[in-house]
């Protein structure tokens, strides 16, 4: 896929690259309306010194460019944009890795609005290793940790007064969710899509919790041979259905390596789309389940690494992103 820097008038590039000046780990599309092709990056870089980046591609030089890049402790595990399609609440993305942070995003300045830290009396904090926010209610953000808990917080938003801070947290409630570490937690659109979740850990098993009724969890999946689960993604059209990594696998026969990532389509209930080890990105069509999936219906090679993160953005489903060493690359699908 040679591309020159020129795009002649009515011909749309099918690729877009950004190479960052860090290996790149965590990535997430911006969802609001005004912001189309923005995505926000954190470095991966093996000590406390960490940085996240907020990028944007200039549509009419067909370039990305940084507009805000601030410091962060540890890298991130995971970043999310405030999922907020109509642009109503203030414009806000968080942060997972020692601590739950939440950003209020700015051009040139990112602005620190809170640090969630349920562990007040320890100097110890066990590291976050993924978090989801709320599609339905954006004020509930829910975090997974090594110490085996998951941790549902309250996010309050207050008008902007001043410099004065615009967000801040508690904690709704902390729950021992799995016998081992927990890797990922996800809410479900299910049973109205707010109090439903899911959380995989390194037992090998998927647990299902529910808001109102905390007091039992449901393990909804174990795998047979107690490989840790990963990472865990729901279906966005259809809540009977989620997918899950086990660690070190390629369930899917494909991928030649470890799939890191996987990322359902935004506007279909039949399309997943699923990155590893081996530089591959490829979407399935899994219509035919359970019937086993044989080829995937597109593969993309990234010729210069393993693709480590990809993202399929949820206001622009025509586009996949995908992160492997220091490059950021969008792909038209």
């Amino acid at each position: 896929m040679a591309h020159s820097g020129v795009v002649p008038a009515g011909k749309r590039k099918e690729i877009y690259k950004y190479i960052a000046p860090w290996p790149l780990y965590s990535m997430n599309w911006s969802v609001r309306p005004d912001k189309r092709f923005r995505l926000a990056l954190g470095s991966f870089v093996e000590e406390y010194n960490n940085k996240v980046q907020i990028v944007s591609l200039d549509e009419d030089s067909s370039e990305f460019t940084a507009k805000s890049t601030f410091d962060h402790p540890y890298p991130t595990t995971k970043i999310m944009w405030i999922p907020d399609s109509k642009g109503i609440f203030p414009d806000l993305l968080a942060t997972s890795g020692d601590y739950l942070r939440v950003w209020r995003a700015g051009e040139p300045d990112t602005r620190l609005e809170c640090v969630l830290n349920n562990n007040k009396n320890s100097d110890f904090c066990a590291p976050l290793t993924s978090f989801d926010w709320n599609e339905v209610d954006p004020n509930l953000v829910g975090t997974s940790s090594i110490d085996t808990t998951c941790t549902i917080w309250g996010l309050e938003t207050g008008q902007v007064m001043g410099r004065v801070n615009l967000v801040s947290g508690h904690v709704k409630t902390q729950l021992i969710a799995h016998d081992k570490e927990v890797y990922d937690i996800a809410f479900s659109r299910a049973g109205g899509g707010r109090d439903m979740f899911a959380s995989v850990g390194a037992d090998g098993s998927v647990r299902m919790f529910d808001l109102r009724h905390l007091e039992h969890s449901t393990i909804i999946y174990e795998d047979p041979a107690h490989t840790p689960l990963l990472r865990l993604a729901w279906n966005k059209q259809d809540p009977n259905y989620l997918a899950t990594i086990a660690m070190d696998a390629s369930r899917l026969n494909n991928h030649r390596a470890c799939v890191n990532g996987i990322a359902w389509a935004p506007h279909s209930s039949c399309h997943i789309c699923t990155a590893g080890d081996d530089h591959q990105a490829l979407i399935w069509d899994i219509q035919q389940m359970p019937r086993a999936i044989e080829d995937p219906i597109l593969a993309y090679t990234a010729a210069e690494g393993e693709v480590n993160q990809i993202q399929w953005g949820a206001t622009q489903p025509d586009w996949i992103a995908i992160c492997y060493n220091k490059s950021l690359e969008i792909l038209r699908v």
